[in-house]
């Protein structure tokens, strides 16, 4: 008899298309999923559509088939990895005025964007001297792996990005300009936004981090650390195999194992990064939440809400 543990598709996907339709996909998707017990979260909304779900191998198949038979979605920009358990505890689909928030008005990554480079031919753009390398994720992705020499534009959202650019506009001139983000979809409108302002040679990495760490082997890779998903795995690394971040269930940053060895982590509590912006009261809190949960698994009870 087999015991081992089940293996769950993970799948990271995205397309931009003209989508008028969008909110009336939000009720059959939502059918389809509950039926296969594919959990994660999809984003609709009229440029298309973005998420990460998590399933059986056959009911992520079955999802992936649906919305690449709607017209508009065919040919998706997809991923796809494994967990050794759902790393997804619910399912949402959320209608949104974009797949991914800018925040910047005409933003169309369907009429410009940068240079698509496939993930083998990435290393030689960015040792090139005259190459600009941007990582244009957040400050906390940044913090646990990014490429060799990327430059950390230390936002907290995706909507600061613009105003990184726009501050740097000089450091950029002239220079070739290559951003990279987790599955490429920020990279899309970042990209398209650089090349609004009147840059020409700008590239970004097809497929993102996810792609460059699935077919880059580790001894010819410029990656250094692990790559943030936002999921319950936390991190992957090359091979996308699940890494050992974990996250402050405070405040929901990630934590390395070296993070752990501080004097102000606390699991379930605080970590170093959180435990100056809450007060006694806010611990005393999450204190008592993570006994909740505790107690729920040692009495073998579903997952606690609050954890």
């Amino acid at each position: 008899m087999n015991t081992s543990a089940p293996v769950f598709t993970v799948a990271a996907l995205y397309r931009f298309a003209k989508l008028p339709q969008f909110e009336a996909l939000r009720e059959p998707l939502t059918e389809l999923c509950n039926k296969h017990d594919v959990r994660g979260t999809l984003l609709l909304a009229s440029e298309g559509i973005n998420g990460t779900v998590a399933g059986t191998e056959a009911g992520i198949a079955a999802l992936i088939d649906y919305i690449e038979a709607i017209p508009e979605l065919k040919g998706l920009e997809l991923k796809y990895s494994t967990a050794s358990k759902l790393p997804f505890y619910r399912l949402k689909i959320k209608l949104k005025r974009e797949i991914v928030t800018m925040g910047v008005e005409g933003i169309d990554p369907l009429q410009s964007v940068g240079t698509y480079v496939a993930a083998e031919d990435w290393n030689d753009l960015i040792s090139d001297e005259n190459t600009i390398l941007v990582d244009t994720r957040n400050d906390y992705e940044y913090a646990i792996g990014t490429f060799e020499g990327a430059i950390d534009p230390c936002t907290t959202t995706f909507r600061e990005f613009p105003e990184w650019v726009e501050q740097h506009r000089d450091e950029l001139e002239g220079k070739k300009i290559a951003m990279f983000c987790t599955g490429g979809i920020r990279c899309e409108k970042a990209t398209a936004f650089v090349k609004g302002l009147g840059f020409d040679d700008v590239y970004h990495l097809k497929g993102g981090i996810l792609k460059y760490l699935e077919d880059i082997p580790a001894e010819q890779s410029m990656w250094e650390g692990e790559c943030f998903v936002f999921d319950e795995r936390v991190s992957v690394g090359h091979g996308l195999v699940e890494g050992d971040i974990e996250l402050c269930r405070a405040c929901r940053r990630p934590i390395t194992p070296e993070d752990k060895l501080s004097p102000k982590f606390k699991h379930g509590i605080s970590c170093e990064a959180c435990y100056d912006e809450r007060t006694d009261e806010d611990r005393a809190r999450y204190a008592e939440r993570e006994k909740q949960i505790m107690l729920a698994k040692k009495h073998g009870r579903a997952r606690h809400i609050g954890s």
